[in-house]
């Protein structure tokens, strides 16, 4: 079995519990309320906005053998820049305050998920880095633009309100057969099994952020 499956199969209770969360199956359904789409939006920016840097810091961070990797995160790297400022636009779309919430805080939930991806790649082995981009974008491309559909639907948005949603849906999709391909040219174990630690606590810590968003 080549490593990308192996990480696919030994995560996949965790992504199913993720995927079942009742916020999430009421959105993909267009049962979601605009303060429910507007508070996901707001957390989404806080862990948004830390993707370039953690990126960054984690291309640092990489031990010799994965020297090859950096000019792949470099790549990424460009790709990810300004995203927060997408969300922060499809907030103001929605009818939100969009510099209250650059100027505010993340809940607790999200504060804990980022501190978590910081700690694994200073203190840990900076590769499993490479879980959260596993939960992240997988999530996103399971579930983006069928959500974001059914909620433009329901709660009459303009497309202006869902530029994060559907763009990460389609991007998404591209980064998840470039992140395989990454996986499948790691070789070391303890890479791997760093990824695929990393990617569990990452499923938990997603779900902590999506629970507490409330349905209403």
């Amino acid at each position: 079995m080549l490593a990308y499956d192996h990480l696919i199969a030994q995560t996949e209770p965790d992504r199913i519990q993720l995927q079942q969360l009742p916020l999430l199956q009421r959105a993909a359904t267009g049962q979601g309320s605009l303060d429910s789409y507007i508070a996901f939006l707001t957390q989404a920016y806080y862990h948004v906005k830390e993707t370039v840097p953690l990126l960054m810091a984690c291309g640092a961070a990489l031990p010799p053998r994965l020297n090859w990797l950096r000019a792949d995160l470099a790549h990424y790297i460009g790709e990810e820049i300004g995203h927060e400022e997408w969300v922060l636009n499809d907030i103001t779309a929605c009818g939100g305050n969009a510099e209250r919430v650059r100027n505010g805080t993340p809940h607790l939930s999200t504060e804990l998920m980022v501190a978590y991806a910081w700690d694994t790649i200073s203190r840990g082995n900076p590769v499993g880095f490479l879980g959260m981009v596993l939960v992240l974008e997988g999530t996103s491309v399971a579930l983006a633009t069928q959500v974001a559909g059914a909620l433009q639907k329901s709660l009459q948005l303009p497309d202006s309100a869902f530029t994060y949603l559907r763009s990460h849906g389609e991007l998404d999709l591209e980064h998840v057969d470039d992140f395989a391909g990454l996986v499948n040219r790691i070789d070391h174990p303890d890479d791997l099994a760093a990824i695929e630690h990393c990617a569990r606590v990452f499923y938990h810590c997603y779900a902590e952020v999506f629970r507490s968003i409330p349905l209403d």
